[in-house]
């Protein structure tokens, strides 16, 4: 495979479609995330059959989330929109009574201009429960930016100082009531967050559990305490937001949510590269450090130690070229890592970029090609699929990851892919975690070696040429 050698990133446009997975299906990990919630998405029958495939056997554990459906009645404009969605709102706190809905706008509610966030105060203030409406469709935004959407409505309900004491106070009066006078933990002041030296810090990207606590350790080895996670396990819980507070975000999807930060909230963003791989996450932490004043410690000994624990798996890619098609907004940061692991890449599609706040990214994918002699990717944003496809039959790259629609006419042209849904479910993230990036890169590129070893090679090639 020949590529030009190129010195600076070039970016192109090529359709303005969205060729991605709907994003719909953030409520797939947001729920699950959020454990005081409840997602109602409103939409067609299509969106309710794609979130029972896209989530496969959970429907059955009752989660929450459910579809409110329009039908032909809803769509002519003949029905109340507002009496079936307090119908539909009070059903949900009567079975689930949780501490906040969520409204998931669809392609559907955007056609015949719904308005949403008309309705939902009238109807937050009848029913009691905070209602956020969040704007997930396809038309407008792609496969993970559903989940920007709901980040940015709920930065606009994170509390302030002054209303987390008033909350404080009155549920330290209910305490007082309910135990009769009896002394109660929280008639005692509570504690303020240690911050150290520095400004409060809030990160924000829905993340597991355990890497969330992993990513926390690594900054406060550092010194730097985090204050609170968007979103936090619970809506109850939503971090403190005061103007001059610093915000970090940890996926590269969120710009909008990041946007909101700092226009809404006045806050300061931290533009940093994203936490992905050993040499993602190093230098998230060192730009953290550098805004607070702070001297990172140990982290090019913790990077060198992870790289050695990796080598097993680079040693299979390392030579090899990766083709990136474009699908869930993480592939700059997957490029970066995959390059530094001795990696070329030719092309990254992506279906939406935003320079401005993948801007550290940007720089960092740049630097890691210099650093390791290889051409800098050139970049199409919502790239033409058909184009695609004659460039990789051109290319001939060792690997495409690609969204699920073009994986099995790729394989049956003998050209190995990965799902790029996968990454987005996967746990990428920290130091710790880059092995499993790895797992998924090499597993297509393993299962060809294992088919070599048995000589079905020559069989899949001849089915190809058929």
């Amino acid at each position: 495979m020949s590529v030009a050698q190129s010195e600076a990133l070039t970016f192109e446009c090529e359709t303005g479609n969205y060729h991605t997975f709907c994003p719909i299906s953030c409520v797939a990990w947001l729920y699950q995330k959020i454990e005081d919630s409840f997602f109602l998405v409103i939409g067609t029958k299509t969106c309710g059959y794609f979130l029972q495939n896209a989530m496969g056997v959970m429907i059955f554990a009752e989660p929450r989330y459910a579809m409110a459906e329009l039908e032909e009645g809803d769509i002519s404009a003949q029905l109340n929109d507002y009496e079936e969605l307090k119908r539909l709102c009070l059903q949900i706190k009567r079975d689930r009574n949780p501490s906040v809905i969520v409204w998931i706008g669809t392609c559907t509610t955007e056609i015949i201009k719904m308005d949403l966030e008309g309705l939902a105060p009238k109807l937050e203030s009848e029913i009691g429960i905070p209602i956020v409406v969040a704007r997930a469709n396809g038309l407008d935004y792609a496969f993970t930016q559903g989940e920007d959407t709901v980040l940015a409505a709920m930065v606009q309900r994170c509390p302030s100082k002054v209303e987390k004491e008033e909350e404080k106070q009155e549920r330290n009066a209910i305490q007082k009531l309910l135990s009769f006078g009896r002394k109660n933990e929280e008639d005692s002041p509570e504690t303020e967050t240690e911050y150290g030296n520095h400004p409060p810090l809030v990160l924000f990207g829905s993340l597991p559990d355990p890497v969330v606590t992993q990513l926390s350790l690594e900054l406060k080895k550092q010194g730097i305490a985090v204050s609170g996670w968007l979103p936090s396990k619970r809506y109850t819980e939503l971090p403190v937001i005061e103007e001059g507070y610093y915000a970090c975000g940890v996926n590269p999807f969120l710009s909008r949510t990041a946007t909101t930060f700092m226009r809404r909230r006045k806050c300061k963003l931290i533009g940093a590269p994203f936490p992905i791989g050993p040499d993602g996450t190093r230098a998230w932490i060192e730009k953290i450090c550098s805004v607070f004043g702070i001297e990172p410690q140990g982290l090019e000994e913790r990077e060198a130690q992870i790289w050695a624990n990796l080598e097993d798996y680079v040693q299979l890619i390392r030579g090899k070229s990766v083709y990136f098609m474009g699908d869930n907004l993480l592939e700059i940061s997957l490029a970066r890592f995959l390059i530094r692991c001795g990696m070329t890449c030719p092309e990254i599609g992506i279906p939406y970029m935003d320079k401005r706040y993948q801007g550290a990214e940007l720089k960092l994918l740049e630097e890691t090609c210099h650093q390791m002699g290889v051409p800098v990717p050139k970049i199409i944003e919502k790239p033409d699929n058909y184009n695609q496809l004659q460039r990789i039959q051109q290319m001939q790259p060792d690997l495409v990851i690609t969204g699920m629609a073009h994986a099995n006419p790729l394989e049956a042209r003998g050209i190995s892919t990965k799902w790029s849904v996968e990454f987005t479910f996967a746990q990428i993230h920290g130091f710790t975690n880059a092995r499993d990036i790895l797992e998924l890169v090499t597993r297509p590129l393993r299962r060809n070696n294992n088919l070599k070893d048995l000589g079905w090679d020559r069989l899949v090639k001849e089915e190809a040429k058929v």
